[in-house]
């Protein structure tokens, strides 16, 4: 299980005395405890996968999000250690499909519903991430989306 991965992983980066890994890894678990929280559990449970990749895959976004303000802000070396962070969660997510995978589901998808014009474009993005179970990045779905819509 992710969430007691991370629990191990702690341990070894404090053996390691990895200070960046630590970090990351601590923030990771204090997410997974407010997750826990609010899912109205105890803080001593245990995350499922599945809830420990919703997780992690909000601490990515909040990374590039981060990153990419401090690069507009003119603070390269803030940016840089938010990318850091970045490879650090992203090595715990599954990986994700390639842009090709994600068109042979497309264009399968897109004969299904029918689409054939822009208009049905939302519910032909939504189809194909579904279809894709969590495993592609939306912003390549959405890109090869308007390719095939073009």
């Amino acid at each position: 299980m992710l969430h007691v991965q991370i629990r191990e992983d702690i341990k070894n980066a404090m053996r390691a005395r990895e200070a960046l890994r630590l970090e990351v890894l601590r923030g990771i678990l204090t997410a997974y405890t407010n997750e826990l929280v609010a899912t109205k559990r105890t803080p001593q449970d245990t995350l499922d996968d599945e809830g420990c990749i919703v997780v992690l895959k909000r601490q990515v976004k909040q990374r590039k999000d981060a990153a990419e303000q401090f690069e507009k802000g003119g603070r390269p070396e803030l940016a840089q250690k938010e990318r850091d962070e970045l490879v650090i969660i992203e090595a715990f997510l599954p990986t994700l499909m390639s842009r090709e995978e994600i068109k042979k589901i497309a264009i399968a998808k897109k004969e299904e519903l029918g689409v054939t014009d822009k208009s049905g474009m939302g519910k032909f993005i939504g189809a194909v991430m579904k279809d894709c179970g969590g495993n592609a990045d939306g912003n390549d779905v959405k890109s090869v989306v308007e390719e095939l819509l073009a």
